[in-house]
């Protein structure tokens, strides 16, 4: 690959491990096509730019950094906001810095063709395009089945679904089928209006964009695509899955542990045990889940990373003799290569929060999921993994004991498993399709290619 002299893309990230990671994937696919890539990031949790050789890294910082009593991104400060309340401190913390950065970048002598962010930034990079000339791709990362959520929100709140009621969890959402009250996107806020408010700007910044770019494939979610891509009017690129594009990217990096020991368990007999990088749980639930299963008999790989147990550093919570007890049945570790994971054959069943990132990483490799979704977008994935593309199994965290998991456990790996087996691999087999030339993801990406290049032609 060579790149083409002159063309470069600039992305925006958010510094969330949900969002950074699919960004990094994009970046990587559109240095293989030929662009250089100048990524733009905050100073608040800065990604270490040595793992990305290939790319230009810019670091944005906001007024008032470092000092701990003025600073809106302070560790003590942070740690008593909710996500989104976060992430509209993030924007408004970097709106100036970013305007500079992207000036400085556009000021080079290095052609930009346009400018890929995050979708949560909204409109505030208007100004891209506004002051610069610089052309805005939003990418968004979640499914498309989630988004039409959010997207609905307007006509939820009208007839009255949204706030969500405790007495209409199990009513379905008449205009939303298959998805029911409880499946409606939500989230733990000290202002329940932060998310409304965070969702209409994103809205209102992708109407004004040149085009969106999702991390997903027409064939698992068409018919959601068609009519978000009516509602918007802006071209859509359905590229993904982005981790599965490029067979020759760098590998991540492996725990010889991990495989050592999953090469000792049978075939699709390993629970996989996930909840991803934001979830917090509570002792009680933590411990739930540890007997749970150590209970179900099944071989298990838990991750458990360090800041998951509420009050916890990693797994002081769990009884003396615990990890004694289990023996060889499980192993708890840190931190996983997910995607190392969910490809080996001893891996039977993924116990997930159902954010996207790992749902697709599990529909890729044709492994079924116990769904236990948390917040947001997790819920509506949940409610299509299980009704929908029917590769997963409802465990819901508000039912969670000990005996349910055990039960649901098993039933993953020995009955609902090899029920599930045909599917995973049917949309496996599309998931592989779509990416080879002529697929559906393939044709989208040249597609996406050509709308770049026609920014500076």
């Amino acid at each position: 690959m060579e790149e083409r002299r002159g063309q470069r893309i600039i992305m925006l990230a958010l510094p969330f491990t949900g969002h950074l990671n699919p960004m990094l994937d994009l970046a990587r696919i559109l240095h293989h096509r030929g662009f250089s890539i100048t990524i733009l990031h905050s100073s608040f949790r800065f990604p270490d730019p040595s793992r990305h050789p290939h790319f230009t890294f810019r670091i944005m910082h906001h007024n008032n950094e470092g000092k701990e009593d003025k600073d809106p991104l302070s560790q003590s400060k942070v740690a008593a906001m909710d996500l989104f309340a976060l992430v509209r401190v993030i924007k408004q913390s970097y709106a100036e810095p970013f305007r500079q950065a992207l000036a400085a970048e556009v000021s080079r002598r290095e052609t930009v063709c346009c400018l890929v962010t995050d979708a949560l930034w909204g409109t505030y990079t208007e100004v891209a395009e506004e002051e610069l000339g610089v052309r805005r791709l939003m990418l968004r990362a979640i499914s498309a089945v989630s988004f039409r959520a959010f997207a609905a929100f307007p006509l939820l709140r009208a007839k009255g679904y949204l706030p969500i009621q405790d007495s209409t969890l199990d009513d379905p959402v008449i205009e939303l089928p298959p998805l029911k009250v409880k499946d409606l996107p939500r989230i733990e806020a000290k202002d329940p209006e932060e998310l409304y408010s965070i969702m209409s700007d994103m809205m209102e910044g992708i109407k004004s964009s040149s085009g969106v770019i999702w991390n997903a494939f027409e064939e698992l979610e068409r018919p959601q695509l068609m009519d978000l891509n009516r509602t918007f009017q802006v071209p859509f690129f359905s590229i993904g899955p982005l981790h599965k594009h490029c067979e020759d990217l760098p590998s991540m990096k492996k725990n010889n542990e991990i495989t050592d020991w999953l090469d000792k368990q049978d075939p699709k007999s390993v629970v996989y045990a996930s909840f991803g990088s934001v979830v917090a749980i509570e002792a009680k639930v933590f411990l739930e889940i540890a007997w749970g299963l150590r209970n179900s008999k099944q071989p298990f790989l838990w991750v458990v990373r360090p800041g998951l147990v509420r009050g916890s550093g990693w797994i002081e919570a769990l009884p003396s003799g615990f990890m004694e007890d289990i023996g060889h049945q499980g192993k708890i570790v840190k931190w996983s290569n997910q995607l190392e994971v969910l490809a080996h054959p001893a891996v039977g069943a993924f116990w997930t929060h159902c954010g996207w990132n790992s749902a697709m990483e599990s529909i890729c490799e044709g492994v079924p999921m116990i769904c236990t979704p948390c917040q947001t977008d997790q819920l509506v994935n949940a409610r299509y993994i299980v009704d929908v593309w029917r590769v997963g199994i409802m465990l819901e965290k508000r039912k969670m004991d000990q005996s349910e998991i055990e039960q649901v456990l098993r039933s993953a790996i020995i009955y609902k498993g090899a029920e599930m087996s045909e599917t995973c691999l049917a949309w496996k087999e599309k998931a592989d399709n779509c990416l080879r030339k002529g697929g559906s993801s393939s044709n989208s990406l040249d597609k996406l290619v050509t709308h770049v290049l026609s920014f500076v032609s």
